[in-house]
């Protein structure tokens, strides 16, 4: 694998290439419907799909309901985060008639592909793979067969629809690489077939939760896209910061506080220094509201379009586009059966 220095100095180039010719390429990227989507997301990925979307690059959002298995016992209410996760999705700015939303269950050709695919790595590549590691140690159990082939189902999901980018963190840089591999080792073995993705490392800035820690969803130090700007402004009251009267940006001594600044910044398009200087003297109490009033400002255009969306335009969204990706997955699959001489 390329080192993370090494892919990051061909972004530039990348970029500039997507810029002149955003027809050549299309994306793969989504979401796992384990709950409330919140503002890390949003400013993580989904407007940066919504960016790329508006530059004319082919989009795929794949609801990866099969994978919530991965880690837990349950799916717990699947058919609502699904719903919701698309909501949101068309809240932000992304257009059907652009954009192919579809969920894994719907479309089993691209499962099918979990086959051949699982031929080409060996079991060592797979505990090797840093995320399944994390994943597993966070999981507090013995790690599943679908956990440790989960960089598998994103090689599928990339590769069932031919896509070139894949936008994402440093840290999911490893899950391309699986992508990459299986796209080169299939072409070796059987005739070429699928491209080999690049990883876009996303320029957004990672948003820390309310308490300092990642924004996680398990955690309860996120702010949820679904909440009302009163459950919003709650939220950050109850907050933990300290009793500090001067309030400062420091992320290791008082993450409470920089984790507001963090969030009012990333709303107001500003520096966390620069606000926690606005606020000066002001104490938690002038932080938390300038910070709820930043976030309930730059959610409440995208809360009015989420309010407008029906479930019957969420379903439709959903089932063109699960026909959609269907179509595409059956159309690769029988060319994969054909390279592979199983096309009978």
């Amino acid at each position: 694998m390329d080192s993370f220095s090494a892919i990051t100095a061909r972004m530039p180039a990348l970029r500039a290439e997507i810029t002149a010719h955003p027809e050549r390429h299309r994306i793969l990227t989504g979401e796992r419907p384990t709950g409330a989507l919140h503002l890390g997301h949003l400013f993580g990925t989904i407007l940066e799909r919504v960016r790329l979307q508006q530059m004319g690059v082919e989009t795929f959002v794949v609801v990866a309901d099969y994978q919530v298995i991965t880690d837990r016992d349950s799916v717990g209410d699947i058919a609502t985060n699904v719903r919701e996760v698309v909501r949101d999705n068309l809240a932000a700015g992304l257009d059907p008639e652009r954009t192919t939303i579809f969920t894994h269950s719907a479309v089993p050709e691209l499962n099918q592909l979990l086959l051949p695919f699982l031929s080409l790595v060996s079991e060592a590549e797979l505990h090797r793979n840093p995320t399944v590691k994390a994943e597993a140690a966070a999981a507090g159990r013995s790690l599943s067969g679908l956990l440790l082939t989960y960089p598998v189902h994103q090689a599928a999901d990339i590769l069932f629809c031919k896509g070139t980018l894949v936008p994402v963190g440093k840290d999911n840089l490893p899950h391309v690489e699986v992508a990459r591999q299986i796209a080169r080792r299939f072409g070796e073995r059987y005739g070429a077939v699928f491209p080999e993705p690049a990883g876009l490392i996303t320029t957004a800035p990672e948003l820390p939760g309310l308490d300092g820690r990642k924004m996680s969803k398990s955690y309860g130090n996120a702010i949820s896209l679904r909440m009302t700007a009163e459950e919003t402004a709650a939220v950050i009251r109850r907050s933990q910061t300290d009793s500090e009267r001067s309030i400062t940006y420091e992320p290791d001594r008082r993450p409470g506080v920089s984790a507001l600044l963090d969030t009012a910044a990333v709303c107001l398009g500003r520096t966390p220094a620069d606000v926690a200087e606005e606020i000066g003297n002001g104490g938690s109490g002038a932080l938390k509201r300038l910070t709820a009033t930043a976030v309930n400002d730059f959610l409440a255009e995208h809360r009015e379009r989420r309010a407008a969306i029906d479930p019957a335009t969420v379903s439709e969204v959903l089932h063109d586009g699960n026909a959609r990706a269907r179509e595409i997955a059956a159309a690769t699959l029988a060319e994969v059966r054909a390279a592979m001489g199983m096309a009978y």
